[in-house]
């Protein structure tokens, strides 16, 4: 960092403008966040999550059977999910998060299956939601551990239509960051709720929308995010009111993996 220090103003101001030190804090801050700021924030989480495993407090947990992942009561439940649609290469559906009039989440919109013009994409027509990222001190990602579940189970209220549930897990390799975990969200419409019961050993391993020959079961210890996409190739709107999500041990349900597994060394 090679600037003079005059007009400096530590213990968190902007210490040169328009030089390399500042550019440099403002990208370890992530923008106007001061540095103090920045490092009583993240002593602040480091210390929370040391107390925690010092309390031990997964050990409280290990033989519940029941985990909330999403309620509709939740505070700012609308801002926890990212909604994305088609739009990115060139499509013509749209989809909105909000939520209804009886105060549940509502994932709403219209599926369009027209191709953009552009001579390249084969198929379009896709909407979804995805929760956000969370992150722990010093931007470290942090996970959902699910290991003591076996069951997903979802209070929803549909349109009859099909929905992809999708699992995130956290990948060390760069070629594995498009991997997802996924299984059908079957409603069948109506004005009652229904309580759609989905096993961990159902989910299938796909990469950029392709189904992998080579199946494995995701690490439930490692699970950075959870969506829903509406892609059942069917022009018109749709709307799924969602009320809860939660993971759930069933002793009835001893599958370990629904698929046939192949050994690919050579």
């Amino acid at each position: 960092m090679q600037a003079t220090l005059k007009n400096c103003i530590f213990f968190g101001k902007e210490i040169i403008k328009n030089s390399t030190v500042t550019r440099q804090l403002k990208t370890l801050t992530g923008g106007d966040e001061s540095i103090t700021a920045y490092w009583r924030r993240n002593l602040k989480l480091l210390s929370g999550e040391v107390f925690d495993k010092l309390r031990g407090s997964k050990l409280d947990t290990m033989y519940d059977t029941h985990k909330v992942i999403m309620s509709s009561e939740s505070k700012d439940i609308i801002n926890k999910f990212v909604v994305h649609t088609d739009h990115a290469i060139g499509g013509k559906s749209w989809a909105k998060l909000c939520m209804s009039r009886n105060n549940r989440l509502l994932f709403h919109g219209e599926l369009k299956t027209t191709l953009p013009k552009d001579g390249v994409t084969e198929r379009s027509g896709y909407c979804g939601i995805k929760s956000k990222q969370l992150y722990g001190a010093f931007d470290k990602k942090v996970q959902m551990d699910l290991t003591q579940f076996n069951v997903l189970k979802f209070r929803v209220r549909g349109d009859g239509r099909s929905y992809m549930v999708n699992l995130y897990a956290d990948n060390y390799y760069t070629a594995t960051n498009d991997d997802i975990w996924s299984y059908f969200l079957f409603t069948r419409g109506g004005p009652h709720w229904q309580e759609v019961t989905v096993p961990f050993s159902k989910f299938f391993l796909s990469n950029k929308g392709r189904i992998q020959d080579k199946q494995s079961a995701i690490d439930l210890e490692i699970i950075n995010c959870i969506g829903l996409t509406m892609a059942d190739a069917v022009d018109g709107e749709f709307a799924l009111e969602i009320d809860m999500i939660s993971a759930e041990y069933d002793p009835t349900h001893t599958e370990d993996f629904a698929y046939e597994t192949y050994d690919t060394r050579y």
